[in-house]
């Protein structure tokens, strides 16, 4: 009986493929709590503690892509060793070519698992001789830690920044567990330098972890999960079959599912942080309440916005070259942010979208608001308006984002600007009320002002402990409730 269940226990902890470590898994539970009681055991022993964090960050990761996490053991052992030689070295020519070494190398990962296939795609539709397609299986979270290691090695190369005397410390930023599989982007300059800081962990720290897990929680598990598992899947998959109210219905349903799901995981991963003592950069502010793309992108995945900014758009010329260099500098950016999100043209096509909307916006400012180019001077007369007219464009551009292929998202557009049919709306109101509920919820929730916000944060910053505690439970009983049968992978573990 004994030996039974020693072997169902490590069957557990083994990796299965059908049944990776999620945050919204149940086995999730079991590790955090596990690794809370372990950490709470030796963190006032700092190397201990590092040490422990790390094998912890690395087990998470193989649970969650088996011997993948192999990769990022080798890609910590290379970009530490290149850029202390980078620190090391008096030769200008010797630091760059080691630089371009580094990119070329993570990059070249990246590229080769990411995007031989639709490079051998796009080979195969222009040639009558054809390649077969490799049997590629993408590494999880390479896309990130890939941007870690690169912006890691150029502040060095810069100067701006010292790197790392023991390999474990480098190992450890790159493998932290919340942030590995799907964000947000941590630049070495902000985590680095509280890792040997002392541990302490303080109410405030508690009170805002409690708030931003919970918070994700209930934007993924309840908001996201139920609406894409009830209605947002079922119309992205076969778009011809459905008519235009109930597309436009779907688009709107996956832009709060995206946004659930994406701003959730980030809610969870920087919230954790804070309970182990680490502060991450916030990754979303409300985006769905921006007035322009500018404001967007300042207020969407902002690890990423800010990393295409730092190291693709400024090395590029950013806006110091010319206004006709700024709009190509911007569209070239968002092309690149596009095409990091997957190999396809529905990717591209959205980055482009993006980046035209980023440049319009430039020239029209350039003008002077007396000279909107855009829009009607009616229409952008309240705030109001303005926030409608981006969020729509938004989701304009998430309907190519959602899609499979070319062809759906324009069979989508079609059916919503051809086949309408408002009648329906009332049965499909009987129908899915359900999921129109969760849907206004989930807005009402998003719309609501950092102010109320931070006073609710403030309050759980104040309550007693065992009133946490309750609270946090409370919030999982909920999520178990609306829990869905199968378990809806996050959307950016694919990235």
């Amino acid at each position: 009986m004994q030996g039974i269940d020693l072997h169902k226990l490590l069957d557990i902890l083994l990796y299965h493929e059908k049944d990776p470590l999620l945050f919204n898994s149940s086995f999730f539970l079991f590790f955090f709590g596990f690794f809370l009681m372990a950490y709470v055991a030796c963190y006032r022993f700092n190397e201990l503690r590092i040490y422990v964090l790390t094998l912890f960050s690395l087990y998470f990761f193989y649970k969650t892509c088996g011997w993948y996490v192999t990769f990022i053991l080798i890609a910590a052992v290379f970009d530490y060793n290149i850029s202390k030689t980078i620190y090391r070295s008096t030769n200008k020519h010797i630091k760059k070519t080691l630089l371009v070494c580094s990119i070329l190398i993570n990059l070249g990962l990246l590229i080769y698992f990411k995007y031989t296939n639709f490079f051998i795609g796009i080979v195969n539709d222009v040639s009558t001789h054809q390649i077969n397609y490799l049997k590629l299986i993408l590494p999880v979270g390479i896309s990130f830690y890939t941007f870690e290691n690169l912006s890691y090695t150029v502040d060095v190369y810069k100067g701006v920044f010292k790197p790392v005397n023991k390999f474990i410390d480098y190992l450890f930023f790159l493998s932290f567990f919340p942030k590995l599989m799907m964000g947000p982007i941590v630049r070495a300059a902000d985590f680095i330098p509280q890792i040997n800081k002392h541990p302490f962990v303080t109410d405030k720290q508690v009170g805002e972890g409690l708030y931003l897990i919970t918070a994700g929680i209930i934007k993924k598990v309840i908001i996201s999960d139920f609406i894409n598992a009830n209605y947002v899947i079922n119309v992205f998959e076969t778009p011809s079959l459905h008519t235009g109210i109930e597309c436009l219905l779907a688009v709107y349903g996956y832009a709060m599912v995206i946004y659930c799901d994406f701003s959730g995981y980030s809610d969870i991963a920087i919230g954790m942080a804070k309970w182990m003592g680490f502060e991450i950069n916030i990754n979303f502010l409300s985006p769905y309440q921006s007035a322009t793309m500018t404001e967007f992108w300042r207020r969407w995945h902002i690890s990423l916005s800010s990393w295409l900014k730092d190291y693709v758009y400024i090395p590029l010329g950013g806006s110091r070259a010319g206004k006709i260099n700024t709009y190509k500098n911007l569209i070239i950016t968002m092309l690149v942010g596009g095409f990091w999100h997957g190999a396809s043209w529905n990717f591209i096509f959205w980055g482009a979208l993006h980046g035209s909307a980023l440049a319009v916006e430039k020239l029209r400012n350039s003008f002077g608001r007396k000279h909107l180019i855009i829009l009607p001077k009616s229409v952008i007369a309240t705030e109001a308006i303005a926030v409608i007219v981006t969020f729509h464009f938004v989701c304009l551009g998430w309907i190519f984002f959602r899609c499979d292929t070319f062809a759906d998202s324009w069979m989508m557009l079609k059916q919503i600007t051809t086949n309408f049919q408002p009648q329906l709306l009332k049965p499909i109101v009987q129908a899915y009320w359900t999921v129109i509920i969760m849907l206004l919820i989930g807005f009402g929730l998003h719309g609501i002002s950092n102010k109320k916000e931070n006073r609710f944060k403030e309050m759980l910053i104040k309550i007693p402990l065992p009133l946490k505690i309750l609270y946090f439970f409370l919030c999982l009983y909920l999520a178990i409730q609306f829990k869905q049968s199968d378990v809806i992978k996050p959307i950016y573990l694919q990235f």
